[in-house]
């Protein structure tokens, strides 16, 4: 059995409190991961490309104020 299928089976045995405990350390656990992966894609150039496309489709009007 691997770890995630130990953390699967923890996961279903949780009541509902913990339950919720658990789901809502893992959003912000989630949310910081992914925030830190946009960090660093930001820092090494990885969304350079995409941010130049954007900017060219806005500057050749293929965008609008939100």
């Amino acid at each position: 059995m691997t770890t995630a299928e130990d953390i699967e089976k923890a996961v279903q045995q949780l009541n509902p409190d913990e339950l919720a405990r658990f789901r809502a350390w893992f959003e912000r656990f989630d949310a910081a991961s992914f925030d830190a992966a946009i960090e660093r894609d930001a820092r090494t150039g990885k969304l350079d490309a995409l941010a130049d496309e954007a900017l060219a489709a806005h500057r050749a009007g293929r965008s609008r104020p939100l």
